[in-house]
């Protein structure tokens, strides 16, 4: 990372550049007798009072004492990715909203208030995609209220890690006391290599809804109700795929409890991947990749040709499988909670 001009280190930032992406270099108190320096990268979301705060990818604030400052200047938007669909972080929020709908939303300016009897925080949070019409203060406030009408917490949805995400409404939410609960990665692919994985796909069913066999194996299944059923089914094009257990095989009746489950929604050029998920002792046999495949195949077969999914940031073992797919990380998006 450069930060000299002619050898000499220089802080070529000002509180004008709050909003923007920069690079920082600080002076960190070592205890040690020589210095030490830590490197941040993220966009500044304030500068007051000494202090500035700059939001990482991660969603994570920094916040740095001006007068540790040795180094910082203005970066360019992270780089357009080199592998997979180009995709802006507009379409992509639009169209995973669209693949996991509420059952109750209401409009607040340009944000979305969506419930859904709890299940999730997707379907029950605020999605703030443009101006609310109010102070972001006040908005809040109304936020805070439409969900304690409803018995529900108040989550706020936001993202960050690319061009024209989110940072700077971030920052804002912790100003107000909101707190970052979950954080969870979205990740796009070209379609046609997942639909290529080597797999067994004649052993999958595919159906238009889940069976209770389907509903069984969904781990987050666990408050039945029709408001479940209306989340799940949302969507444009919705698949669900099931590959049946193990001990009845293709054969087995559709209540029998399955080997592997998942869904798929199909909207335009996009096909989204959720809840798949594989019984404990029937993992490492290839079954996530089986039916991802299968999906893919019938996701392809209506015109897609880009994939996206989401993954929590602590689940290696998904992550992993996702990489040897071709997902790679496109932002990141996080749960606020109102204190």
């Amino acid at each position: 990372m450069e930060f000299t001009i002619g050898g000499r280190l220089e802080v070529r930032i000002t509180p004008a550049d709050v909003g923007k992406r920069v690079s920082v270099r600080r002076r960190t108190d070592s205890g040690g007798t020589g210095a030490e320096f830590t490197d941040v990268v993220g966009v500044l979301t304030s500068w007051n009072n000494g202090v500035l705060s700059i939001t990482r990818k991660s969603g994570e604030s920094v916040h740095i004492v001006e007068s540790s400052l040795v180094a910082g200047k203005v970066v360019p938007s992270a780089p357009a990715r080199r592998r997979g669909p180009a995709a802006s972080f507009g379409e992509l929020a639009a169209v995973t909203a669209r693949a996991w709908q509420p059952v109750e939303s209401e409009a607040l300016g340009d944000w979305r208030l969506r419930a859904a009897g709890g299940f999730t925080r997707r379907a029950n949070s605020a999605l703030p995609l443009g101006d609310p019409g109010l102070p972001v203060g006040e908005a809040l406030g109304r936020v805070r209220d439409w969900y304690e009408e409803r018995g529900l917490p108040a989550y706020v949805q936001t993202a960050t890690g690319a061009e024209g995400t989110q940072e700077l409404l971030c920052a804002e939410l912790e100003r107000h006391g909101w707190r970052r609960e979950v954080s969870a990665e979205v990740r796009i692919a070209a379609l046609a290599p997942v639909g290529d994985l080597e797999a067994d796909v004649r052993a999958v069913r595919l159906t238009r809804e889940p069976d209770a066999a389907w509903l069984a194996r969904y781990q987050r299944f666990s408050a039945p109700g029709p408001h479940v059923l209306r989340v799940l089914g949302s969507g444009p094009s919705v698949w669900f795929a099931t590959v049946p257990g193990a001990t009845g095989g293709a054969d087995a009746g559709p209540d029998a409890p399955p080997a592997a489950i998942g869904r798929c929604v199909v909207d335009g050029r996009w096909a989204g991947f959720m809840a798949v998920e594989v019984a404990p002792e029937q993992r490492r046999r290839g079954l996530a990749t089986t039916v991802m495949a299968a999906l893919a195949r019938r996701a392809l077969d209506e015109g897609a040709s880009a994939a996206w999914l989401q993954v929590e940031e602590d689940n290696e073992g998904a992550r992993a499988l996702y990489d040897g797919m071709g997902f790679a990380a496109h932002h990141r998006y996080h749960h606020y909670r109102s204190a």
